[in-house]
């Protein structure tokens, strides 16, 4: 399960603005690997969405079924912002439905 736990008024390009919800990760405990102790974190990611700013803050709290998958993806820069460094990333965080698995049903009909 994934919660909305906020949402963002974004920009387009062209000048265009929709709403895009955060979307949170359950608790993850990582082994620092300079340390080697663990830090609790959760994934993050965001979901464009049609939603008008009101029904957006609505949904925060939210649980959706699902995960927050890391996913490869072409190299970027990005900046730590605690500390300002920059480093490459060649990975992104995206939002994955549940799966759901198809079951049929037979109806059976006396005759």
């Amino acid at each position: 399960m994934v919660t909305v736990s906020n949402y963002a008024v974004r920009e387009t390009k062209d000048g265009r603005t929709f709403i895009s919800l955060e979307l949170n990760g359950g608790l993850e405990l990582v082994q620092s690997m300079e340390t080697g102790r663990f830090y609790g974190t959760s994934r993050k990611t965001s979901l464009p969405c049609t939603f008008t700013e009101e029904v957006a803050k609505s949904l925060i709290g939210s649980s959706i079924p699902g995960s927050i998958q890391r996913v490869a993806c072409e190299p970027y820069q990005y900046v730590i912002r605690e500390t300002g460094e920059e480093i490459t990333l060649n990975y992104q965080y995206q939002y994955v439905p549940e799966q759901k698995t198809n079951v049929h049903h037979q109806h059976l009909v006396e005759q």
